[in-house]
């Protein structure tokens, strides 16, 4: 695979791209695949983990007119550090966004009806009881399952 290596990190620092082996993730790592790339900016980025140097970081990876979007929980306690000025000047989109809209429920009445076309017994790759958690651990750290449930009734 082509890959846009940083050699020496930081202002005036060197990348090169150059040819690497397909990785090949150990256990608890996993391997994103980058189909496109802002090397001026980044139109959306998004903050999943909550971590506020992620954070910060990502902002300053917004370009001109582009979204940042902070889906990650942050502690409650912490600030994060941004130029207000750059967000007016480069009309960056800040949107805030929480999962808990109680929407749970219907959407699950939706699934469980068949509704949608979406096919969720293809999503669900194993279900174990209780006495596999071991082996539901394992195969997860693996990477080999899409999703693993414990089922408690199936012990």
């Amino acid at each position: 695979m082509r890959a846009l290596v940083v050699t020496a990190p930081g202002k005036g620092g060197s990348t090169a791209v150059t040819e690497l082996p397909d990785p090949r993730p150990e256990p608890g790592e996993v391997v994103v695949r980058v189909t496109s790339r802002g090397l001026c900016g980044t139109e959306v980025v998004v903050d999943a983990t909550g971590a506020v140097a992620a954070i910060e970081d990502g902002l300053g990876r917004v370009r001109r007119g582009g979204t940042f979007l902070q889906f990650g929980v942050a502690d409650p306690v912490r600030a994060a550090s941004f130029s207000p000025y750059r967000v007016h000047h480069h009309e960056i989109d800040i949107i805030g966004s929480m999962a808990v809209h109680h929407s749970f429920q219907p959407v699950t009445d939706v699934l469980a009806a068949g509704l949608g076309g979406v096919p969720v017994d293809s999503l669900v790759s194993d279900v174990y009881g209780p006495d596999g958690f071991d082996e539901a651990v394992a195969r997860f750290r693996a990477g080999t399952g899409r999703k693993i449930h414990i089922a408690p009734q199936k012990g």
